[in-house]
């Protein structure tokens, strides 16, 4: 990987891993919230179901469009220094994705009460009835989101990452405002509202910039015969389909659980959230951050680069995934103690949440990889290899899940091994296929970089097991003020013990690692500088 992609790369996932950490942490705050406020109850199941197909029409339209079809395109256009037809192009991109939002929303609202059963076929009564109301007062927050994602496509593809990130920040703090402000007053409908009000805000903090950049491009025009949207419409339609059998995986399995006893929808829910924190900050803001960079490279020509690059985020997404699994299946109970355990919220709900968590360790993994080598074949216009291998991967979770639900005792940590069994399978085909198109992708530094991370890894697992037990023993865990010095005494013995171990075995990701935190020092010490010189003139 060559050194200015490097750094370029590395600048872009300081800002974005940097907004992701502080948008997580609020996620936890939020999924914290609803525990405390709502507990791990039958209206709560409810809730989060009724986000399902919401977040679908938001998956297709912007994850699928978005990440398949509008940056790749829309970049290459700016990597060829013709920014007034890529304007153009987006125009028309946007202006259909507006009316299709808009027709979606309606549609959503009219024929909720036939789409209900779909997310949750185990309600019935009040349940069902509630169901019905909250997904018709969630669906316009997919209008402002979608909108916040088209703009997040426009302004990355301009290298510009800060309000992208600092969007989602603003959509949790709508939601938790609702659960805390408006939930003792309207109850679970509060949390709708704030969902609402988050979204909007997450779109309102990046249209000026957007708007600023294309004011003097934009077109109110629908040209469905312009090369460019043709293009994106022949890359989109696989995406789509392909992360349609995504989300229905997920809805497959989120019916599954609503069979199960009351409140598997939330342990599955809180658990998928704590594994998805090391995911969304880092493969995911490693995804993010490079994504650009290699459809620019690949817009130029330049595939030797792009593949070096790619390979590279694999390693270093590998470098921090797999130790983040490892301390996750350890410090389980003692983290969704810390986070969730309060109010409502009890020690059996801990223990059911942390059951669901340790069986959703091993997709870790494999879930950042996946994040990666699907923006590797987005990059090469390639969508529909993705959605082979995601049918093949859904098709194999639904019967998983099925077999563990049916022929073990495992209730909710049966869906969360089924999905982690068929992330691993869908990773190492995808990776597989990449590795056949680019050659060099697949290598020994890939192999050598696993197993290091491997080695250091269980040796800090077994440093955080002991580290933990003593301190269980020795702080007052029953009070949070314990339970917070046993959970983050031992993340800091086990940061320390897996950071001298990938030293000693020379672990190159070390050094991209320590450069990330060097150059988030460097810009604020900069900052303060600059500040400080402004107050003495």
């Amino acid at each position: 990987m060559g050194t200015e992609n490097r750094e370029q790369v590395a600048r872009a996932a300081t800002i974005v891993m940097s907004a992701i950490l502080v948008s997580r942490i609020l996620g936890f705050l939020r999924e914290r919230a609803v525990a405390e406020v709502f507990g791990r109850t039958a209206v709560t199941d409810v809730f989060f179901a009724a986000f399902a197909l919401p977040d679908l029409m938001y998956q297709l339209l912007v994850g699928g469009a978005l990440s398949s079809a509008f940056i790749p395109v829309f970049t290459q256009y700016l990597a060829q220094e013709d920014e007034k037809e890529a304007w153009y192009v987006a125009s028309i991109f946007l202006n259909i994705t507006v009316l299709a939002l808009l027709l979606i929303m309606v549609l959503g609202v009219i024929f909720t009460p036939s789409l209900a059963p779909l997310v949750g076929i185990g309600f019935s009564g009040e349940q069902k009835e509630l169901l019905v109301l909250l997904m018709r007062v969630t669906f316009p927050a997919v209008f402002f989101t979608a909108l916040a994602g088209l703009s997040m496509g426009v302004l990355n593809s301009y290298q510009r990452f800060t309000l992208p990130a600092i969007g989602p920040i603003i959509y949790n703090l709508g939601q938790i405002l609702g659960a805390y402000v408006l939930g003792p007053i309207v109850g679970i409908m509060g949390m709708a509202i704030g969902t609402i009000f988050g979204s909007m805000g997450n779109f309102a903090i990046q249209f000026p910039e957007v708007f600023r950049r294309g004011k003097k491009y934009y077109r109110p025009t629908v040209d469905l015969k312009h090369p460019g949207i043709r293009r994106m419409g022949q890359l989109m339609l696989p995406a789509i389909i392909g992360l349609s059998i995504a989300q229905i995986n997920i809805i497959v399995s989120q019916n599954l659980a609503s069979t199960l006893e009351t409140g598997s929808i939330v342990a599955l829910r809180l658990a998928n959230r704590l594994m998805n924190f090391p995911l969304g900050i880092f493969a995911m803001g490693i995804s993010t951050a490079i994504f650009p960079t290699l459809s620019r490279l690949i817009a130029k020509g330049e595939k030797s680069e792009f593949t070096r690059t790619l390979s590279f985020g694999l390693r270093v997404v590998f470098f921090i995934t797999i130790p983040s699994a490892v301390g996750l299946a350890f410090l389980r109970v003692p983290i969704v103690r810390l986070l969730f355990e309060s109010g409502e919220f009890t020690a059996v709900d801990t223990l059911a949440t942390a059951h669901a968590l340790l069986f959703y360790v091993p997709g870790l993994v494999a879930q950042a990889a996946i994040q990666v080598t699907t923006r590797g074949y987005y990059s090469l216009q390639d969508t529909v290899t993705p959605v082979k291998i995601g049918f093949v991967t859904v098709v194999l979770n639904f019967l998983l899940s099925i077999i563990f639900l049916r022929t073990t005792s495992l209730g909710a940590g049966g869906l969360a091994l089924a999905f982690s069994i068929s992330s691993l399978f869908n990773v190492v085909l995808a990776m597989s296929i990449l590795g056949k198109k680019l050659g060099d992708l697949i290598n020994l530094q890939l192999f050598k970089s696993i197993t290091k991370a491997t080695i250091s890894s269980l040796f800090m697992g077994v440093a955080v097991f002991f580290s933990s037990s003593f301190l269980n023993v020795i702080l007052p865990t029953d009070r949070k003020l314990g339970q917070l010095g046993q959970t983050f005494g031992a993340i800091v013995i086990a940061i320390l013990v897996y950071f001298a171990m990938s030293a000693i075995l020379k672990m190159d990701e070390v050094g991209f690692v320590f450069n990330l935190i060097k150059e988030k020092l460097n810009k604020k010490a900069k900052k303060a500088n600059e500040e400080s010189h402004l107050k003495e003139q």
